[in-house]
């Protein structure tokens, strides 16, 4: 799992808490006042009925906030549940009353400020005046009996209003931040996908200028080879020559070209290595030395880091990774180390390390890879200077 599904999923849980906050309340609130006279059986019956199905389309709405869409219907009918189930149970400040503000906290996410503020106002104004009339009543929780009404009117509005500000600006922060990190997350994809698209156009155009002349010189030159077969053979043999001669040098050319493509740079193989494991969930640590390795032995050690990191992603379950560099007057040695190896077979890891074992004998290295019996996996390279 990427960073990004990790930060949408806990944005996510966060939009929802909102909802199991509001069921917590509901259901302590049901129980501490049901048989008191201050709320009745039939209020409470079809205000969870109602309260269930917001709750449905509380859930459709948070989903739809992380597709980038704002669902005007089920926004509506939701409000219109929400406020019904306050309406007729109570507008508890610690009961019913937090319905209309789950609806609230959900119902702001991707609208304008302008919207947003009214939608806080308007939800506002409609629950303290049914926190009013239930005061009024004399069935309001959330204040003793003795006490005014006018004193349990102004608790319930300054409380809504705190709620009003505080929760759906929290929910609506933390989506915001999400969508900052989504939108990062799809430059840099269109970043590095502009940047291969770039990098192709540069090959071609490469590989236009350095052989496009000599292929239309050896088309040129073999269509008078065959026009001259019949009429004059030792001219039609000289161009044939020609022929062979552009092909050699077209030949040499186009592995110049193409020999920047296939050796690796170790530096840039470290940073892309590294990139690739922290994608992949696996935490890697890099330990280089103070000084660069010779270009010989670091593009030896460039194939081998790019085959170690391949073997952690396809045959281990690692957390993390270390990768160990040295420099010394005698050698050089590179260590790849990695866990995860207790649940792998530390056998048959591939025949690319078969091709490492060659590449590092042409320069006198060797190479070794085992477990170390900790469930740990270690490769590594030595290379004599």
């Amino acid at each position: 799992m990427d960073e990004l599904t990790r930060a949408r999923r806990m944005t996510r849980l966060v939009l929802n808490s909102t909802l199991g906050a509001m069921w917590l309340v509901i259901l302590l609130n049901s129980a501490a006042t049901l048989g008191t006279g201050r709320t009745e059986p039939w209020q409470i019956g079809p205000a969870l009925l109602m309260t269930v199905a917001f709750s449905w389309l509380y859930l459709r709405i948070s989903k739809a906030v992380f597709e980038r869409r704002y669902p005007v219907r089920d926004v509506v009918v939701s409000g219109v549940l929400a406020f019904a189930a306050c309406a007729l149970s109570g507008a508890d400040v610690v009961g019913w009353g937090f319905v209309p503000m789950a609806w609230l906290s959900v119902a702001v996410v991707g609208v304008r400020r302008r919207t947003m503020f009214l939608q806080m106002f308007g939800s506002w104004l409609a629950v303290t005046a049914l926190a009013a009339f239930w005061t009024a009543a004399g069935r309001a929780v959330f204040v003793p009996e003795d006490t005014p009404v006018m004193v349990g009117i102004t608790v319930a509005a300054f409380t809504y209003l705190l709620i009003c500000l505080m929760t759906p600006l929290a929910n609506r922060m933390w989506v915001w931040i999400w969508l900052l990190a989504a939108k990062a997350h799809e430059a840099k994809e269109a970043q590095s996908q502009l940047a291969v698209a770039e990098e192709r156009l540069r090959f071609a155009r490469d590989l236009h200028d350095l052989v496009g002349h000599q292929l239309s010189a050896l088309a040129v030159k073999s269509e008078l080879a065959v026009r001259l077969a019949d009429a004059d053979v030792s001219a039609a043999k000289a161009e044939m020559a020609e022929v062979r001669d552009l092909t050699r040098k077209a030949l040499r050319e186009l592995r110049e070209a193409v020999r920047g493509y296939r050796e690796l740079d170790l530096p840039a193989e470290l940073l892309s290595v590294r990139s690739v494991l922290e994608a992949a969930g696996v935490r890697c640590e890099l330990n280089l030395p103070y000084r660069e390795v010779p270009a010989d032995v670091a593009q030896v050690f460039a194939y081998v880091v790019r085959e170690a990191v391949t073997n952690v992603l396809k045959h281990s379950t690692a957390g993390f990774c270390v990768i160990t560099l040295r420099f010394t007057d005698d050698d050089a040695s590179l260590e790849v180390r990695n866990d995860g190896v207790a649940r792998r077979r530390a056998v048959d890891l591939g025949s690319g390390l078969s091709g490492l074992n060659e590449r590092l004998a042409a320069v006198g290295g060797k190479l070794t890879a085992l477990p170390n019996g900790d469930g740990e996996f270690t490769l590594k390279a030595v290379v004599p200077r």
